[in-house]
């Protein structure tokens, strides 16, 4: 009988540039928002999946901070 073989990735600390790490955690809150407010969403729009719901909101946050730097220009 032939042995399985498992490979295993071995974890590691990967460290981001300043303004990467900034983005990714935006993203994470994004993320975690989405999950948060999806329920009472899809109460109220039950024809809307969490990837549209999810997209909204990252939309919704690139519009605002779009509206920021046309004001401080």
């Amino acid at each position: 009988m032939k042995r399985k073989m498992y490979y295993y990735v071995q974890p590691r600390e990967i460290v981001l540039p300043r303004n990467q790490q900034a983005r990714v955690q935006q993203e994470i809150r994004n993320f975690l928002q989405a999950l948060n407010s999806y329920p009472a969403r899809v109460a109220k729009e039950p024809h809307v999946s969490f990837q549209q719901h999810l997209c909204s909101i990252f939309a919704a946050r690139h519009d605002n901070r779009n509206d920021r730097r046309a004001h401080h220009q």
